[in-house]
């Protein structure tokens, strides 16, 4: 997206929207049903995809799924569902670790092996 994207709202702290789509401003890595597999989550659409998916709803998956509710009547903005996600994702011990570059490192090993 050279020079940025066209149309973004920002709402001013943190993520935006673009063509519908909430975006978060760092994303979120989880672990997946597939073993070895990373989802990269960058979106509150994403993340709302993937609550419904988790069998476990705990606290923080509640207080998450309340967070994505509360952006569609716009009071909360896509920074706080994605912190919202990131604590529900460690609840539920999906939480990749995105600090220190080993999820990027991840995603890209199982990259390269698909592509030989």
């Amino acid at each position: 997206m050279a020079g940025g994207p066209t149309g973004l709202n920002s709402g001013g702290n943190g993520g935006g929207t673009l063509m519908g789509i909430h975006w978060f401003h760092r994303p979120v890595y989880i672990g997946t049903d597939r073993p070895g597999l990373t989802y990269v989550c960058t979106n509150v659409e994403g993340a709302a995809t993937e609550l419904m998916k988790w069998t476990k709803r705990g606290p923080k998956w509640k207080e998450a799924i309340e967070a994505c509710v509360a952006l569609v009547k716009g009071e909360r903005t896509p920074d706080d569902v994605r912190k919202a996600f990131e604590a529900a994702a460690d609840e539920q011990g999906l939480l990749r670790s995105s600090k220190n570059g080993s999820a990027r490192a991840e995603v890209s090993r199982q990259a390269s092996s698909w592509r030989s």
